[in-house]
């Protein structure tokens, strides 16, 4: 669970069926409203996917409890019938939701948070632009 004033920041991993990348692109161009609203209310924010032209997919947001977020996304029901028609979208899952399935890929480096682990040891203003 992350701490109050920073969100976890999630990253993770799945891979497209090669024969279905443009369909894949053009589901994801408008998704279903419903669906936006679920993954909103589940608490993830600043959500993004990127596709390879191989299938690699990889997938980032942040939230408050990425455990709390799959718990609701897994209990809404406005989840379970996108995440039944995406699935035939991936390989490799056997059999799990998309949603439940995909690999985390832990996080090795984030400049903000480096940046302000080199601010407080050098007791620098992060607000002042002389001190980076």
């Amino acid at each position: 669970m992350a701490s109050e004033s920073r969100p976890e920041r999630i990253c993770f991993q799945l891979q497209v069926d090669p024969a279905r990348l443009d369909e894949y692109r053009e589901r994801h161009a408008a998704v279903d409203p419903e669906m936006l609203r679920a993954i909103e209310a589940s608490g993830r924010r600043n959500y993004s996917l990127y596709l390879r032209d191989d299938g690699l997919l990889i997938g980032t947001y942040e939230t408050d409890d990425d455990e709390a977020s799959q718990a609701a996304l897994a209990a809404d029901p406005r989840t379970a019938a996108w995440e039944a028609e995406m699935a035939p979208f991936f390989v490799a899952l056997d059999g799990t939701r998309p949603d439940q399935g995909a690999p985390r890929l832990p996080e090795v480096f984030h400049l903000e948070d480096q940046l302000a682990r080199l601010d407080a040891d050098t007791g620098a203003d992060p607000a002042s632009p002389t001190t980076r």
